[in-house]
């Protein structure tokens, strides 16, 4: 009886047990199909889309970018193609040096190539490759292409690249390309333009390249391709074609800007030409420069170096960020504000007996004896100093930064270039923020004297000097200056003119311009210029400039014999020609280039005559040669 209970129980017990296991599995069964309902209808669209992701491929397809000429046409940077050796590090299995010794046995590898490739691999981290050869030749191609087994993580790629066929002449203009690295990135991102950079790998570093990126750059298109489960393509689904980047037409003469570099030589330095009517910057040279096709492809360590720790600066862009102190070629504008503010008439002269006393300091003349009874056109013809003293003692150092403010001076002028520098107009407010200690805060009335003749706390851009040169040569007429003439759309070939607006006009007088034109045109007929231009063919206007590069005491006399080069005398000059209606206007710096007729008035004549006579320089074999160094004329020693 007692067997047959427990028999019983456990039956019922295993019933239970077998009813509460179906219940589970049936309530499974029911989750499961509700999921797979779930997913079938709700989430059907999300993962046919994932699927298609999976099988559908998106590939950037890279725009061509736009190239680069100068006013005639004459192709200034232009794109090819090659292939390119690339490791990815990421893929490597063992030693990365080992594995470039063993690809050096099958293509050339210097250690130009090693240096670049390390410097690439430092800058651009974020990369997924960087290239250990460029320019491979068609057998190198073949010659990997068959050993590629034993050498996971390295790849040939068919790449497009810059190539700068003027080599480093307007290298300051046209800049450069480079592969882009984080800084690149984070711009990019800020511009909202990652998406149109995917796939691309350079980027405009500086000049053109960099200011006018986002037109010569183009839009990136894309193509949709099928691929198999082992990613490999099987078809193309769709393609948006990449829209290729506009092209660039500067203002630039390309063979005025070869006078003119050819013309400098070895020597340190910048010149600006401009057409006065339009703003139109006809040749921007800074010397020494440098070749921009160093660093396309990646510049090596060594080579940066060089280029980076010159005395010489080859980097700098002179025109655009070097400040200097104008000389006497302020002088013209010294003078033209004292017939606009009533202080001076043409003919008021005063007596220089070669030096100015002010309070227990004795500013000196360049002519020991004094260049005598000085008229305002002699003052400027002749270059005196002592006139310009006594003007701006009598001017005020705010007045005069007043009426120079309008002329650019210490302004950046708005050039189509990034990074330009404002300068120094100095006035008693600038100089109570640019210091700090309250007694250095206070303007002195002595330290006007020295602004008069373009020396003291005055340091202009040679481009500010070129733009106020042109600005006088056209009456007052404010022309922004620029670059680039016209964009060339790189689909239709329709160019849109740079508009040439007039930013504003100086209210002048006419008669007081002219007179101080007048003068200018003495500096070359009779004045401190008069021999370098003696039969020049045309009539130009002109000023010579020495300024300071060191401070000379009171009792010392300058001899530059007795100095280290980089000591001496900068030598600039200011001229725009014809007179009557000038085509073009000229500023220019030699750097420790002695007095202004030695060194800069040569190599500005060369550029007009060049620019209005097509007439180039030439030794007995017909090479062009270097500006010959003139004795000095107008003797300027400044203070």
């Amino acid at each position: 009886m007692t067997e047959f209970k427990d028999t019983e129980r456990e039956l019922h017990r295993f019933r239970l047990r077998l009813s509460v296991a179906g219940a589970l599995v049936f309530v499974l069964f029911v989750c499961l199909a509700a999921r797979f309902f779930w997913l079938q209808v709700f989430k059907h669209d999300d993962y046919v889309a994932q699927a298609e992701d999976n099988r559908i491929s998106v590939i950037p397809i890279v725009p061509n970018r736009g190239l680069i000429t100068d006013r005639n046409g004459v192709v200034l940077a232009r794109n090819f193609s090659a292939y390119t050796l690339e490791i990815t590090p990421s893929k490597i299995q063992g030693d990365l040096e080992e594995l470039i010794d063993e690809l050096a046995t099958v293509v050339e590898i210097t250690p130009r190539d090693r240096r670049r490739f390390r410097k690439l691999r430092e800058e651009s981290r974020n990369l997924a490759s960087s290239p250990i050869r460029v320019r491979l030749t068609d057998e190198e191609v073949a010659r990997f292409s068959a050993l590629r087994y034993r050498f996971p993580g390295v790849e040939v790629q068919a790449r497009l690249f810059r190539q700068y066929p003027q080599g480093a002449t307007a290298a300051h203009v046209i800049g450069y390309i480079g592969r882009i690295n984080d800084r690149d990135v984070k711009r990019i991102d800020e511009n909202g333009e990652s998406a149109n950079y995917r796939g691309t790998e350079h980027i405009g570093k500086e000049g053109v390249e960099r200011s006018y990126e986002e037109v010569l750059h183009g839009r990136t298109g894309y193509q949709e391709v099928e691929v198999s489960a082992g990613g490999r393509p099987i078809r193309t689904l769709s393609r948006t074609p990449a829209t290729p980047g506009s092209n660039l037409i500067l203002s630039i003469d390309i063979e005025l800007q070869k006078v003119v570099e050819q013309a400098f030589g070895d020597r340190r330095g910048a010149l600006i030409a401009i057409e006065p009517e339009t703003g139109d910057i006809l040749a921007y040279v800074s010397m020494p420069n440098y070749d921009p096709n160093l660093f396309v492809e990646g510049i090596d360590q060594q080579s940066w170096d060089e280029l980076n720790n010159s005395p010489d600066h080859p980097l700098l862009n002179r025109p655009l960020s070097g400040a200097y102190p104008p000389g006497s070629t302020y002088k013209p504008f010294m003078a033209l504000a004292a017939l606009e503010l009533g202080k001076r008439k043409p003919s008021d002269s005063i007596v220089d007996p070669g030096y100015f006393w002010f309070g227990n300091h004795r500013f000196r003349d360049d002519k020991p004896n004094g260049h005598g009874i000085v008229d305002m056109y002699k003052s400027i013809a002749q270059s005196c100093n002592t006139y310009y003293y006594i003007l701006a003692s009598e001017l005020g150092v705010d007045t005069i930064h007043d009426f120079m403010k309008p002329f650019g001076f210490g302004q950046k002028t708005g050039i189509d270039l990034e990074f330009e520098r404002s300068g120094v107009l100095p006035s008693t407010a600038w100089k109570r923020e640019a210091y700090r200690k309250p007694e250095q805060k206070r303007w002195y009335a002595g330290e006007t004297i020295s602004i008069g003749i373009g020396q003291g706390y005055n340091a202009f851009t040679p481009l500010q000097l070129a733009h106020a040169t042109a600005t006088l040569a056209n009456n007052g007429v404010v022309m922004k200056p620029h670059l680039v003439q016209s964009i060339e759309d790189g689909v239709s070939g329709e160019r849109a003119l740079t508009v040439h607006k007039e930013s504003y006009r100086i209210p002048l007088k006419q008669e007081n311009i002219d007179f101080v034109k007048h003068a200018m045109a003495g500096v070359v007929k009779e004045g401190t210029s008069s021999r370098v231009f003696r039969n020049a063919g045309y009539e130009s206007a002109g000023k010579t400039g020495t300024a300071q590069a060191i401070t000379i005491r009171q009792n010392e006399k300058y001899d530059a014999s007795k100095m280290k080069d980089r000591h001496r005398d900068h030598s600039l000059y200011t001229a725009f020609a014809p007179i009557d209606k000038p085509r073009i206007a000229i500023a220019l710096i030699v750097e420790n280039g002695g007095f202004g007729s030695a060194a800069a008035a040569p190599i500005a004549k060369m550029a007009l005559d060049y620019y209005l006579l097509g007439k180039r320089p030439e030794d007995k074999d017909g090479k062009p040669v270097a500006a010959p160094v003139m004795m000095a004329l107008d003797g300027e020693m400044v203070e």
